[in-house]
């Protein structure tokens, strides 16, 4: 059965950038270990794409970011010195840890332009894990399990489902996946996890009788889920794990403890995090005050 239905909210990243929010939602923070899921698109970019909207250096801590891209293209650098180009298809897993800043800008479409559309979570990791040395991740399209049964084509991004494993080294039990299916496809869920959901990132699915469409995501009761399909045809993700507790999450950092969120805004604004080598100019300055929820999870 349904938990909730969660509608995407408008949100500006900063410089005109905006993407539709879904989690964390006020009666609704976190699926699994799902902390954060943002829709960066679809955005027709002009030529040439204005600077202005790159993310330019932030912080994070405790937390893994996933990147994964439907179209278009970004430039990621961080603090360890890593420069990486994401592609549509491609999963980049970055895990802060105890502290960790990067980049995302449009250096290839600078010039031309373009479609661009993609997912950006994060996912809370650990207790234990909260203060590991950051690492980052790169796995290219053709490296992803993909899953082809009964009109569906799943690619696992990360995780384990159906029989599959991603190669993304991750932190607790969860699954992630972009579905296509097409017209009048049954769209399965994992059955072994207690937190699961649905996120219809385009056309419409049917869940027991209910038709649900783009932009909304169903999250599901523990237990037997419902009947999933698709009259129409839709690309959907399909989320979820084993919750790893609760969460603070004020700006970009995420913890198990409020005085470490405080030691990490002191961090930051005091100079004492390391910028990306390659992208040092510039970095995004420390909120004033704390935003407004659903981005302050008590």
């Amino acid at each position: 059965m349904l938990d909730i239905v969660i509608e995407t909210r408008p949100h500006d990243l900063g410089g005109g950038f905006k993407v539709g929010r879904v989690l964390p939602f006020r009666k609704h923070r976190m699926v699994g270990p799902f902390i954060f899921f943002d829709r960066m698109g679809p955005h027709d970019l002009p030529m040439p794409v204005p600077r202005h909207i790159d993310v330019r250096p932030h912080p994070h801590i405790g937390l893994s970011t996933v990147t994964y891209l439907f179209e278009g293209s970004l430039t990621h650098r961080d603090s360890l010195g890593v420069e990486q180009a994401i592609l549509p298809g491609a999963l980049n897993w970055m895990t802060a840890g105890a502290g960790i800043s990067h980049s995302e800008r449009f250096d290839g479409m600078r010039e031309q332009g373009g479609r661009f559309d993609g997912i950006q979570a994060w996912v809370a990791v650990p207790e234990q894990h909260e203060e590991d040395a950051a690492s980052f991740d790169h796995h290219a399209a053709d490296t992803l399990p993909v899953i082809e049964d009964g009109g569906l084509s799943a690619r696992l991004i990360a995780g384990n489902a159906f029989g599959a494993c991603s190669p993304a080294k991750v932190h607790s039990p969860l699954f992630y996946l972009d579905v296509r299916a097409q017209a009048g496809a049954s769209i399965p869920l994992p059955h072994e996890y207690p937190e699961r959901g649905l996120y219809i990132a385009r056309g419409e699915v049917s869940i027991d009788g209910q038709q649900y469409t783009e932009g909304q995501m169903v999250v599901f009761a523990p237990g037997d889920a419902p009947a999933v399909s698709t009259q129409t045809g839709a690309h959907v993700m399909l989320l979820g794990g084993e919750p790893v507790g609760p969460r603070h999450i004020w700006w970009n950092f995420v913890s198990s403890r409020k005085e470490r969120i405080e030691q990490a805004k002191a961090e930051w604004q005091g100079g004492r995090f390391k910028l990306p080598p390659m992208d040092s100019a510039e970095h995004i300055p420390l909120p004033e005050q704390v935003p407004p929820a659903p981005n302050s999870v008590p």
